[in-house]
């Protein structure tokens, strides 16, 4: 990425084997990943880290997905605008609704290596970035 500074991409998963595919497809894209298994731990990271983006699956423990974007929204907006939505809960209509009224982007499981990255590539266009 030439003289760019590296974009980073925090990963809220708490399945294992779905986060490394997401680190791992993500890289290669020249992006720098961070993950974390639960809400708690994304928040730490978000304050730590300087984040453009932000894979999020609604079903994570500790400060599930929902709760996440609505601290992202208020102590972080410009990060919160730049949020991708995961699950696999697709019947839910709490979380349906939800989704739909955030206006955010959304990837449902199972999703492939190639949707994973247009998923995040249209989410850094909007932002600008």
């Amino acid at each position: 990425m030439n003289e760019q500074i590296r974009k980073k991409i925090l990963v809220v998963e708490d399945e294992p084997a779905i986060g490394r595919m997401c680190e791992k497809v993500l890289a290669r894209e020249g992006l720098e990943v961070g993950i974390a298994v639960n809400g708690r731990v994304a928040q730490d990271m978000v304050k730590k880290g300087q984040y453009q983006c932000c894979l999020i699956d609604i079903m994570v423990p500790e400060a599930g997905g929902m709760e996440l974007y609505g601290w992202l929204q208020q102590q972080y907006p410009n990060l919160a605008r730049g949020v991708v939505f995961t699950t696999g809960s697709l019947l839910d209509e709490k979380v349906m609704a939800f989704i739909k009224q955030s206006s955010r982007l959304f990837l449902p499981k199972p999703f492939t290596p190639g949707e994973l990255r247009a998923a995040v590539m249209e989410a850094l266009k909007r932002l600008g970035e």
